[in-house]
């Protein structure tokens, strides 16, 4: 047990050292002048990018972006059978699957309704899904830095100048390394097919692998998730020890953790950043202890002892359960371990990161999130105590609330609605594998993680068919595209307000108890929403164990 605790505690001190200095680098990459090879860049596609966006044209810019990538990339994923890198010949996917993916991939959720090994080739996975890894990671990354922007009175920037240095100055510099190191602890990196060996009984068996390696850590990097095996990264090829555990963890928190001090520079409060390092972190160490003490506790009805259950014996309860709250809690959708064997009170843990979206969060717009929260907080709060509502010295109007609140309502309805079309329906949408209790988790954790861009799911649901792959794929799209739209039109609002001056009415934010406030109201405004279809599944089925 104690070494459980242990690594656990090793790992987040290693993230907590990282935050800050990642933060500022981060606040002087986005802000400073471009480089060289940028600079040749921008001239060879003849783009201006020194000059601003309104809100309008960033949002028309990532909207255009985004279309033109998912045609191209939908086209070509289409024909994969007639493209390169197809060693073991696999043929095009069906159309709703096809569709479902590119969008999965797209939106930065990854959420995977298909086996790996058996329906993907190289040249898919490297020339179209490995590109949609940077791509999606960089235009969250570039939202979020326009969003921090807007909040503190500057303009919100170019989307094509961010979604550059989103790449070549955090994703690639970044990734590189980690993928040199899960290449010198054993993950493949090769274009050769399947490796063919013989078996003690005396017959033959294909081992599958590819260009494992590079994949890997941009999928946990920029908390994509999709998984190069269908088993994602239990597989041994994909995390083969301890040391690439902890070091997937470790790159699915930095960035989101990071972004929070990068906010702080760039508004220069850098006490309120704390404020709000030590309030996420708070949170997130609440569900990883929940989930941590449900997995060493184990099942009841069963043998007394930890839940090893659908678990890689090399990484136990406490890995995995570390891992389940942070790919929830960062929106990354890997997994090292099936969540569908997860206990009650681990399932609720995950669940509650996927409804909060602000527990760090995903790339970029997971800090957006958390603003939103600061921003109504303030709006309460000054309220109760008859001030003007500001924030960063610009008042918070009738325009930012109604913003703020279209952003928090997004996440429901495509949860919630799809949800109970498909619980009311479980006959004509086959899928369900479970009737009771845990059944409701499936459905309910399939499109809270489709509509939060996170992707992981309980695999015991049947997924694969046309109902679940385009009701998950509007759910996706609505999840990634109505927030960044209101969060960017709320940022060009900020921005263009005229700050007030700080006088002695002024309601600070950067205190205990604001920051107190923010996280009550948080899991107010966060919880009580879902709380019925939790009632109805993690938080029932615990109860039925017992």
């Amino acid at each position: 047990m104690l070494s459980g605790w242990l690594q656990i505690a090793l790992t987040l001190l290693i993230v907590g050292a990282i935050a800050p200095f990642l933060g500022r680098y981060m606040a002087r990459a986005f802000q400073g002048p471009d480089w060289l090879p940028e600079r040749w860049l921008y001239r060879q596609i003849r783009h201006r990018t020194d000059e601003p966006m309104t809100g309008g044209q960033y949002l028309r810019a990532v909207l255009a972006s985004n279309l033109a990538i998912g045609l191209v990339g939908l086209g070509a994923f289409w024909l994969q059978d007639r493209l390169p890198l197809n060693p073991t010949g696999l043929g095009a996917p069906n159309w709703d699957l096809a569709v479902h993916t590119i969008a999965s991939f797209l939106t930065n959720t990854d959420q995977q309704h298909y086996s790996g090994e058996t329906a993907i080739t190289y040249g898919s996975q490297v020339g179209i899904l490995g590109y949609l890894l940077f791509f999606s990671a960089a235009t969250g990354l570039a939202v979020g830095i326009a969003f921090i922007r807007g909040l503190s009175g500057q303009p919100l920037g170019n989307f094509y100048r961010d979604l550059t240095r989103s790449i070549t100055r955090v994703l690639l510099p970044l990734s590189l390394p980690i993928a040199l190191l899960l290449l010198l602890n054993g993950v493949p990196e090769t274009l050769a097919g399947p490796a063919i060996a013989s078996t003690l009984e005396g017959a033959t068996q294909a081992i599958a692998r590819g260009p494992v390696a590079h994949f890997e850590a941009i999928k946990q990097l920029g908390e994509n998730g999709g998984g190069f095996f269908a088993i994602n990264s239990a597989h041994p090829f994909e995390n083969p020890n301890n040391f690439t555990n902890s070091l997937e963890i470790v790159a699915m928190l930095a960035i989101p953790t990071s972004l929070i001090f990068t906010y702080g520079e760039i508004s220069q409060n850098r006490r309120q950043a704390w404020w709000l390092f030590g309030l996420v972190g708070s949170i997130f160490l609440g569900l990883v202890a929940l989930s941590a003490i449900a997995e060493w506790q184990g099942n009841p009805t069963l043998a007394p002892g930890p839940n090893l259950e659908g678990k890689e014996q090399r990484f136990g309860w406490a890995q995995t359960a570390l891992w389940a709250v942070t790919t929830t809690a960062t929106m990354c959708g890997a997994v090292n371990g099936m969540h569908d064997s997860l206990m009650p009170g681990s399932g609720l843990a995950t669940l509650l990161g996927l409804f909060l979206q602000m527990v760090w969060g995903g790339q970029g717009t997971g800090t957006a999130y958390l603003y939103v929260f600061l921003i109504l907080t303030v709006f309460l709060t000054g309220l109760m105590v008859g001030r003007t509502p500001e924030f960063l010295g610009r008042k918070i109007e009738k325009r930012e609330i109604i913003l703020a609140s279209a952003i928090l309502l997004v996440h429901p309805v495509f949860v919630l609605i799809p949800g109970a079309i498909a619980l009311a329906f479980p006959e004509q949408l086959a899928g369900i594998s479970n009737p009771g209790f845990h059944g409701v988790s499936q459905v309910i954790y399939e499109y809270a993680s489709a509509a939060a861009n996170n992707g992981s799911g309980f695999e015991g649901l049947g997924d694969g068919t046309l109902w679940w792959n385009l009701s998950a794929t509007v759910s996706m799209l609505a999840g990634r595209y109505l927030p960044i739209a209101a969060l960017l039109l709320l940022a060009d609002g900020m921005a263009q307000k005229q700050p007030a001056p700080a006088t002695s009415g002024t309601l600070r934010t950067d205190t205990f108890l604001f920051t107190t406030v923010t996280g009550v109201t948080i899991l107010i405004l966060g919880l009580l929403t879902f709380f019925p279809v939790l009632a109805l599944g993690p938080i029932a089925e615990g109860f039925a164990l017992r």
